[in-house]
């Protein structure tokens, strides 16, 4: 209802109203005490009771977490409703009304708490003669006691959500308690400083995330439409996809969706593909759970010299030079050992035959590939080497193997060693470097470099090489990392990044659901360092300097960014890893143009350092005390009553608030068609129990998919 009975007169005679009275109109009660926090405000007693219509249109009045104004000399302080209730009073406060001092019964005044947000200004657009709203984070001024409390006007709400600003060029929603104003964002302020999709299961938060990525690149369409130019937009989304939930969500965008699975694939989409030799040395330490005393640095060694080994310039025969000493050395650990070695029992036996056929089979492959006289010295190593095992051979086992025979081997394989080209004069490089190695040749030229060094390193290494072994053989993980024939380093930065302009589709969504778990943390790391590098070395290529848009997305991050225990021991582990990865994202990402989009419904895991690096935070529906008490604490004081409505907005409701938005801001998202949502809706139980939705099942085609072996 209005806030003061008005007669209804012609349009002429409202056009003749003066600011004085139409500001009077709008004025629903006055400030009774102030604090940096909040304001409390005691209600005109023909203030509106539920709808408040002399705003020009019907305003709900008066709601928590909508909107109030207090005049002041530097324009209007915008405050929040955070609390409504009535108090007794002795009398009723009637305006003129002089009997004080009477006795009255109880009279219930209605007061409400606002907590002061921002200020609006206001300025004459010289163009068009309007006033047009500024609003600015913070408040100047703070009210004083009596001042006037107003409702805003529709195009004062506009200013408030941002509606109007020029800079807000996304659509994501509109604020129900803000005459369903639209709710526009600034994608520099909401990617620029990295954004945090906080809710519980249900609440609408994958719905949202690619809504943003989905209205954002509309906008961009539409943009490039309208200054008429052609061609798609430059973006770069990049999703980590843990539950394999964005396919479909982008599945109308065809060819210009970069979809990686792990294989078996269908058609249209691509076999993930994160090569083990762009893993860095830290990565390598962790996946592999080298120990900081012996084995890492026999990893670090061993990872350079495999990448010096193929590195352009360097000779093979500078590698197999390395491999003779290798195969010298183990055959003097034998020969020190004295019986135990080449005396003892059948195992001993064994494991001296399997050593001289390992180095007959080598040296003839060497001799292949090198050239005489070298190549000669190597064919006849391999004769000697096969001669010795075939003498001593007894059936399925093997009789003593004598001193003159490992003599008879190792001596030639000094003599040719000094022959070859050292490999320490040789150029090498770092174990980070992105340099291609054969992935399957690391467990074994670290066995032979442990057993080059003597003492019990070869023991130590022994669990090393079964690890990355271990690896290897599964068929689900060497697909993903030691694919054949390998990728090139620049196709896969322009699969994984983003080709020139985009050409190649603005979206790329990883799908890790079938990525094994043990190593699906250091999937994740390697993928978001090479692009953070990536995006740092564009930079710093590029002629002006300037950055390279991307936005990282990584869904279900309080898996994958776990905030660190006291408990952690000194070895890193992949989950450490990827920790520190998004952390260093988070902490530097802004500098070199990637942005970081974090989701998660348990904030609470989320590390510390990440989250408290968001600027944005798009808030949904949270239950747990836990998770509550910790955005509470990343968000202002005067702001943290907006909170309490957490646990009780409905799906798709969301609270905005920070660098991307002046004032925090209730929205309702908008709503995505059901082909292009996330596949994450709750499962229909009851529909499929009563038949009312089929759900046929063929465990001989899921098996078959699930072992890789389709064939009938």
């Amino acid at each position: 209802m209005p806030a003061r009975p008005r007669v209804a007169v012609p349009r002429f005679e409202s056009v003749m109203t003066t600011p004085v009275e139409r500001l009077s109109n709008l004025v629903v009660g006055s400030v009774e005490s102030v604090s940096p926090s909040e304001v409390r405000v005691l209600l005109e007693l023909d203030a509106p009771n539920a709808t408040a219509l002399n705003t020009g249109t019907p305003v709900p009045f008066p709601r928590l977490n909508g909107y109030v104004l207090i005049p002041n000399e530097a324009g209007a302080t915008v405050a929040y409703i955070a609390w409504i209730g009535i108090e007794r009073s002795p009398f009723p406060k009637r305006s003129g009304l002089k009997d004080f001092g009477l006795v009255d019964l109880p009279f219930p005044l209605r007061k409400m708490f606002v907590s002061p947000v921002g200020t609006l200004t206001s300025r004459r657009d010289p163009a068009s003669g309007l006033t047009k709203y500024e609003l600015s984070r913070g408040v100047v001024a703070f009210p004083s006691l009596g001042d006037q409390v107003l409702l805003p006007t529709p195009e004062q709400i506009e200013a408030i959500v941002g509606t109007d600003d020029t800079d807000r060029r996304v659509r994501i929603g509109s604020s129900p308690l803000a005459s369903n104003a639209t709710i526009m964002v600034d994608p520099d302020k909401l990617f620029g400083r990295h954004l945090a999709v906080l809710g519980n299961t249900g609440s609408g938060k994958s719905c949202t995330v690619a809504g943003l990525i989905r209205w954002s690149i509309e906008a961009a369409e539409k943009a490039i439409k309208e200054m008429g130019k052609s061609g798609v937009p430059n973006a770069r989304f990049i999703v980590l996809d843990p539950n394999g939930e964005y396919a479909t969500a982008f599945a109308d965008r065809g060819e210009k969706l970069r979809l990686f699975r792990v294989p078996p694939i269908a058609a249209g989409e691509r076999p993930l593909d994160v090569p083990a030799w762009l893993w860095n040395g830290h990565e390598w330490t962790a996946v592999a759970h080298a120990q900081p005393g012996a084995q890492r640095p026999l990893l670090m060694q061993g990872l350079r010299e495999l990448k010096s080994g193929q590195m352009e310039g360097v000779p093979r025969t500078a590698m197999i030079r390395r491999y003779l000493i290798s195969y010298s050395t183990r055959i003097s650990a034998m020969l020190n050992s004295g019986t135990i070695a080449f005396a003892g029992g059948a195992r001993q036996r064994f494991e001296c035959a399997r050593l001289l056929q390992s180095i007959a089979g080598d040296c003839a492959q060497f001799a292949g590939e090198t050239e005489d006289p070298a190549s000669a010295a190597l064919a006849t190593l391999s004769e000697t080497a096969t001669q010795v095992v075939d003498n001593r051979k007894s059936g399925n086992y093997f009789n003593d193997f004598a001193v003159s025979d490992l003599e008879s081997v190792r001596n030639p394989l000094n003599e040719l060693a000094q022959t070859l080209p050292d490999l320490g004069n040789t150029a090498s490089i770092n174990e980070d470097e992105p340099t291609f190695f054969d992935v399957n040749m690391l467990a074994e030229h670290l066995e032979r470099v442990a057993t080059e060094q003597g003492g019990n390193l070869a023991g130590f290494i022994s669990t090393l090489g079964l690890r990355i072994r271990g690896m290897l053989a599964d068929t689900r993980l060497g697909a993903v990392i030691a694919r054949h024939p390998p990728t090139s380093f620049d196709s896969w930065l322009n699969d994984y990044v983003g080709s020139d302009g985009a050409s190649n589709g603005p979206i790329a969504v990883v799908d890790l659901s079938l990525v094994p778990s043990e190593v699906v943390h250091i999937v994740v790391s390697v993928l978001a360092r090479l692009i953070f590098e990536s995006v740092q070395r564009y930079r710093r290529c590029h002629s002006e300097g300037r950055p390279l848009p991307t936005v990282l997305v990584l869904e279900e991050a309080h898996t994958f960014i776990r905030r660190s225990k006291d408990d952690e021991g000194p070895a890193i582990t992949a989950a450490q890893l990827c920790r520190e990865t998004f952390e260093r994202i988070a902490r530097e990402g802004r500098k070199y143009g990637l942005g970081l989009v974090l989701s998660s419904q348990r904030p609470s895991e989320l590390s510390p350092t990440a989250l408290a690096q968001c600027n944005t935070f798009l808030l949904h529906r949270i239950v747990n005390d836990a998770d509550q008490n910790l955005v509470a604490r990343l968000v202002p004081d005067n702001v943290s009553g907006l909170l309490r409505e957490l646990p009780s907005l409905p799906s798709r409701q969301a609270i905005l608030l920070g660098w991307a938005t002046p004032i925090p801001v209730l929205l309702e998202m908008d709503e995505l068609p059901y082909e292009q949502r996330p596949r994450s809706a709750d499962p229909d139980f009851w529909d499929v129990w009563t038949l009312a939705k089929e759900r046929s099942v063929d465990w001989v085609a899921i098996s078959k998919d699930w072992s890789g072996n389709k064939k009938e």
